[in-house]
């Protein structure tokens, strides 16, 4: 009994000891592998191919490097936005103009087209536009001093002659007692009409009266005209049935009027209410000299802006000099 133990005994410790062996043997392949990779001919000839591996690494992480520095000079050419809130025409149709030319010096110019007159003000008071286009001076002063806000002009860039045309009669000499002409009739508007009537020597003004002339302040009136007030987008609409109309550039345009070749009469270039009518980019007072602003001004007064005015209003919208 005790030598049948022993002999399961021993038979154990051959088993131990031949698996042990089996497991040295192993580790050792193992380490004769990875010495391999380091030293044996297998390993070399596969180091062209990590060679090669390691410059096509190289050579994109240098295309990298290069996109980046693209990216990054890009970044440095590009100098912010400029917001602008604005009219659909002209002034919308200007900026668009603008677009390009302020592109090339590093500005995306954005422009959002309002319907009021309202508004537009509004969101340069609060910040939310740099600026607008879309008012001449005198319209600004007056909603500053109604609105209290506090905004300024940066630059004058055109003005939209008012001037007076044919209705039922083509000729200023040809006025018979009772005869109507048409006038805006908002406060600016209808003052600009009367003074240009004044200019042509159909009536005359009480002294004093300027830019806030009504009806009510015609002194002299030979003919006995008959003022016809009306919203100024209604002044076309009445061209059959007065003697003549006054109007703004963009209207007569629209009533199908060459204001270069239809018009009897408009304001002087260098008049001054032509100066009291030019339409402006303003900007919340203390902006504008801030370099967006005088890059916006500049492209719209450049050659190629006043060019594209000249070449496409037919008189209905000038630059201002």
């Amino acid at each position: 009994m005790k030598r049948k133990v022993l002999t399961t005994i021993l038979a154990g410790i051959l088993a131990v000891t031949a698996l042990a062996g089996c497991g040295n043997k192993d580790a050792d392949t193992g380490n004769n592998a990875d010495a391999g990779a380091q030293t044996g001919s297998p390993a070399r000839e596969q180091e062209p191919a990590g060679t090669e591996d390691a410059a096509g690494s190289d050579a994109d992480g240098a295309g990298d490097a290069a996109d980046a520095d693209d990216d990054a000079a890009g970044a440095a050419d590009t100098k912010g936005t400029i917001t602008v809130a604005a009219s659909a025409t002209p002034h919308a149709e200007l900026l668009e103009q603008a677009k390009p030319i302020l592109a090339e010096q590093g500005w995306d110019l954005q422009i959002k087209v309002f319907d009021d007159y309202i508004l537009p003000n509004d969101v340069v008071e609060s910040d939310e536009f740099d600026a607008n286009y879309f008012q001449h001076i005198t319209y600004l002063n007056d909603f500053n001093t109604e609105h209290g806000t506090h905004l300024v002009s940066a630059g004058e860039i055109h003005y939209e002659p008012f001037g007076i045309y044919p209705g039922t009669k083509s000729d200023l000499a040809d006025l018979a007692d009772g005869d109507v002409i048409a006038v805006p009739n908002d406060t600016t508007n209808e003052a600009r009409a009367l003074l240009l009537l004044q200019a042509n020597g159909i009536i005359t003004l009480k002294e004093g009266a300027g830019l806030a002339a009504t009806k009510n302040d015609i002194a002299e009136n030979p003919h006995n005209i008959e003022i016809q007030e009306l919203e100024a987008a209604q002044v076309p609409r009445v061209i059959p049935e007065v003697a003549f109309v006054v109007m703004n550039g963009n209207y007569a345009l629209q009533a199908g009027y060459s204001v270069a070749n239809d018009s009897i009469a408009v304001e002087a270039s260098d008049s001054d209410v032509t100066k009291a009518y030019v339409n402006v980019i303003a900007v919340k007072e203390g902006n504008e000299n801030e370099e967006k602003i005088t890059a916006l001004v500049d492209a719209l007064k450049s050659d190629e802006i006043r060019q594209y005015i000249n070449d496409t209003y037919d008189g209905a919208v000038v630059p201002f000099e």
